[in-house]
């Protein structure tokens, strides 16, 4: 699917949609984690993902095998990526913190990641440096971040 202008809103909608089912995950592996570990919260989440993608392989017919075309080294990292995720925040809602300032941080933390790997042209991507609008976006998010955790005096 090439990206353009046309599809731009459902684009958006879906962005939207995943940001809404990430804030759900988050706290559900939080509510996990406080009956139990954030490490049994992290086996949970993907010991249900992996059935879940198993189900809908077989749903589409296709085997997990099948593979057009063998990913990098280094892709394999996601899964570990993941897993840490899941137990950090599983962990930190149940802090201070709460689900908004995991969810406030955990964003700031992806854009500085996101613009740092666009900067170096990590895993492949075009180096390029941030233009003044992400910067800007950045900033609000981290101002808003630190609104959300220093002046919340719930």
């Amino acid at each position: 699917m090439t990206m353009n202008s046309k599809n731009m809103p459902i684009y958006t909608i879906a962005a939207l949609g995943i940001g809404g089912l990430l804030t759900i995950m988050t706290l559900l592996n939080g509510m996990a984690a406080a009956g139990a570990t954030p490490l049994f919260s992290s086996w949970l989440a993907h010991g249900v993902g992996t059935v879940t993608a198993l189900i809908l392989l077989a749903a589409m017919g296709r085997k997990p095998k099948e593979q057009r075309s063998k990913p990098p080294l280094w892709a394999y990292l996601a899964g570990l990526a993941g897993a840490v995720t899941v137990i950090l925040t599983s962990f930190t809602v149940n802090t201070p913190l709460a689900l908004s300032g995991t969810i406030a941080l955990g964003l700031a933390g992806q854009m500085v990641f996101g613009l740092g790997a666009d900067m170096v042209g990590l895993f492949g991507l075009k180096r390029r440096l941030p233009t003044s609008t992400e910067l800007i976006s950045f900033a609000c998010i981290v101002a808003g971040s630190l609104i959300i955790i220093f002046l919340d005096k719930g």
